[in-house]
C-alpha cells in the first residue's frame, strides 16, 4: 500500500516537473529580464515536498505493522511484475539523470533521484513479501520504517540542494578558477577579486567582478579590453558578466614596497587572508595605508577585531606615522 501511495506520488511530481520545465523556459520579459529559470527550482521545491511526505506517511504506516503485525499473503504473479516495475524504474532513474545532467536541469536530476528512491521502496517491498510469504516473518512493518527514513533523507536533500541557489550559494571554486584565469589572461589585467555568481535558473547566470588594471593604462584601451572579456565570457561560458575595474599602482616601488610589508604581516597572522585595492595617502605626520582585508567565514567579530588590532600595532613598529584604514570583508567563493 505505501509502495502504491508512493507511485502515486510520483505521478504527481512528473506533472509538476513537466510544469516546471515548462515555465522555466519561457523567454525574458519586462517583468523578467532575467528570464523564468527558476520556476525549475521551485518545481523541485514541491518534487521534494512531495517525496518528505510520501516517506513520513510510510514512516507511520510501517510503525503501525510494526506495533501490530500482520501475515502476508504471498503472491508470486504479483513478484514478477513487481521485479519488472524496478527494472523499469532503474532505467528510469539513468535516463533522468543521464538528461538532468546534459541540460543542467535541476528537476529532472530531483525527478532521477526519486526514482531511485522508488527502486529501493519497491525493492524493499519484494524482499519482505517474499520472506514474509515463505518463512511466515512479520517483517514488513521494519522493512517499512527503514525504506521510510531512506525517502524522506532523499527529500531532505533534494530540498537542501534545490534552496542552495535560491538562497544565494557561494561560487564553486572550480568555476571561480575558471573565470578568474579567463579574466587574467588578458593584456592589461594585473589581477582580479569580488568575483559574484548570480543563478536565476540552471542555464541563466549573471556575475560581476572587479578587474585590476595599472593606474597608468589608457582608460579607452582598458574600456575596450573589459568590453571584449565580458563578450567572450557570454560565448564561452554562457555568464553574462559586468566587470568593473579597479586601477592599481603597478610601477611607484614606495607603495609596492608598503604593500609587501603589510601583506607579509598579514600573512603571518593568517595565511587564509588576502588583501585588495592598496593604496596609501601620505602626509607630513600621517601615512594612511588603505586596503580592503578579505577574511574567511569562520572568523567571528571578536577574532576579527582581535585581528585587526593586531595588524594596526604591527604595521606601526615598522613606522609610528603608519596608519591602517582596513575594511574587513569576506569572500564570496566556497571555502575548501
Amino acid at each position: 500500500m505505501a509502495d502504491a501511495f508512493n507511485n502515486l506520488s510520483d505521478a504527481a511530481s512528473s506533472v509538476i516537473s513537466f510544469i516546471g520545465v515548462k515555465l522555466a523556459g519561457r523567454p525574458a520579459d519586462k517583468e523578467h529580464p532575467f528570464g523564468h529559470g527558476r520556476f525549475e527550482y521551485i518545481a523541485a521545491l514541491a518534487v521534494a515536498f512531495l517525496i518528505l511526505q510520501v516517506g513520513f506517511s510510510l514512516f507511520q504506516s510501517s510503525f503501525q505493522k510494526v506495533l501490530h503485525p500482520e501475515s502476508i499473503n504471498f503472491n508470486p504473479v504479483l513478484t514478477v511484475i513487481l521485479c519488472f516495475f524496478v527494472l523499469v524504474k532503474v532505467w528510469l532513474m539513468f535516463f533522468n539523470r543521464k538528461l538532468g545532467k546534459r541540460i543542467n536541469s535541476t528537476v529532472m536530476l530531483a525527478t532521477a533521484a526519486d526514482s531511485m528512491g522508488d527502486v529501493v521502496v519497491t525493492s524493499a517491498t519484494i524482499i519482505s513479501t517474499v520472506i514474509g510469504g515463505l518463512t511466515g516473518w512479520k517483517i514488513d512493518g521494519y522493512m517499512g520504517v527503514i525504506v521510510s527514513i531512506f525517502v524522506m533523507l532523499a527529500g531532505f536533500r533534494i530540498a537542501k540542494d534545490t534552496l542552495m541557489p535560491l538562497l544565494g550559494q557561494a561560487v564553486e571554486r572550480e568555476v571561480y578558477e575558471k573565470i578568474t584565469t579567463m579574466v587574467e589572461s588578458y593584456d592589461g589585467i594585473v589581477g582580479t577579486h569580488d568575483l559574484i555568481i548570480h543563478n536565476y535558473g540552471p542555464t541563466r547566470r549573471m556575475a560581476t567582478i572587479h578587474a585590476e588594471v595599472p593606474n597608468d593604462i589608457d582608460f579607452e584601451r582598458a574600456h575596450e579590453t573589459i568590453d571584449q572579456i565580458e563578450r567572450d565570457v557570454m560565448e564561452q561560458m554562457d555568464i553574462f558578466m559586468v566587470i568593473h575595474m579597479d586601477p592599481i599602482e603597478v610601477n611607484d616601488e614606495m607603495v609596492l614596497e608598503k604593500k609587501r610589508l603589510v601583506m607579509g604581516i598579514i600573512r603571518d597572522m593568517e595565511a587564509k587572508a588576502t588583501i585588495h585595492d592598496f593604496r596609501i595617502v601620505n602626509g607630513e605626520h600621517q601615512i594612511n595605508l588603505i586596503f580592503d582585508l578579505v577574511l574567511p567565514y569562520s572568523y567571528t567579530k571578536e577574532a576579527e577585531q582581535k585581528l585587526l588590532s593586531s595588524i594596526v600595532e604591527e604595521v606601526r613598529k615598522h613606522d609610528v606615522r603608519y596608519q591602517c584604514m582596513i575594511t574587513m570583508e569576506n569572500s564570496f567563493v566556497a571555502e575548501k
